[in-house]
Parts: structure tokens; sequence; C-alpha cells
């Protein structure tokens, strides 16, 4: 992927993340995954930053690596888990239990059928979960990932790049902002 345009808008206290950014942005750096997940996991986590200049940055890299249906499925995540990680990290933090066992009663379809391979949604949903913070989530996808196989390095991978994509969000908000 690249992502030249993205580094050259970080200042010098991001070398770190411009460092990171090329590492786990490639099948080298990002072990178990293939140039296409790495792709659509980067755009997943880039919608879930609501930035525009990383949006835009990513989705012109991923393009040349992804399809229409890896594209959309990206977008299914980034909203998907919106709505579900604010939900389920309420019903894991909120201490009145008899709120939290009603049913969520939220419609929630495009996962069974997201038009890519479920472990490949699953790990675009993953990052997306890292990124908004609902620990129930991490779990349940993980756990879902591991079932199917997915070797740990993987998982790992799909959140250092969620993680890498955020720092750079990050750093360019900073910037935007002074």
């Amino acid at each position: 992927m690249n992502i030249d345009n993205l580094k050259k808008l970080m200042p010098y206290y991001a070398k770190d993340i411009k460092l990171n950014l090329s590492s786990v942005l490639s099948e080298q750096g990002a072990p178990g995954l293939t140039i296409n997940q790495i792709a659509a996991i980067s755009l997943a986590s880039a919608f879930a930053t609501k930035s525009n200049v990383i949006i835009n940055e990513i989705l012109s890299s991923a393009r040349e690596h992804i399809s229409d249906n890896e594209l959309e499925a990206s977008k299914l995540a980034a909203t998907l888990m919106a709505m579900n990680n604010i939900y389920y990290r309420y019903v894991h933090l909120a201490s009145n239990k008899e709120v939290t066992r009603l049913p969520a009663k939220l419609r929630m379809q495009g996962i069974m059928n997201p038009g890519v391979d479920s472990i490949d949604f699953e790990l675009y949903s993953l990052a997306v979960s890292a990124i908004n913070g609902c620990g129930m989530c991490m779990d349940s996808h993980t756990k879902q990932l591991l079932k199917h196989n997915v070797k740990p390095e993987a998982i790992q991978s799909s959140i250092r790049i969620a993680s890498v994509i955020h720092a750079a969000s990050q750093a360019i908000h900073i910037e935007q902002s002074l």
C-alpha cells in the first residue's frame, strides 16, 4: 500500500507512527493476513476514526487491493460496530443487570451476510471494536476467529493495524487543530 501522502501529513513527533504505518500495512509487518485483508482492515479502521483525511488516503491506497464487496464490507463493519460497540459496552459496564439482560432489539442482519468471507468480516469488526473500545465485542470477535482456526498472529495484526491507523488520525487531528 502506498501511504506516503499520509506520512507526509504527519509531523516529526509522529515519526514512530510513520514507521509503524509502513510496517503494519505490509504482509511482512502483518503476519497471518493477506494484502486484501490488510487493506480492508485498514479501511474499516479509517472509517472508525471519522477522519476525512485518513479515510481518503487509506481508501486511495486500498482501492488497488480490494474489491467492491470488500469496500462495502469495511463500511458495514464500521457502521454496525459503531452501534454494537456502544450498546454492548453499556451492557458490559452497567451495574444494573436487570437492564443489561434485556434483548438488544437492534437490527444486525448485515453480520450474517456481509458480502465477504466471514473470517474477513470478523477481522474488520475486531479492528473497529478495538478503536471503539468495546471489550465485550473484542472478546466475541476474537472467540469467533479462534473458533475458525485463525492464528493469534493474524488477530494481533488486525489490532496493530487499527492502533496505528488510530494514532495516525490522532496526529493529523492535532496538527489540524493548531
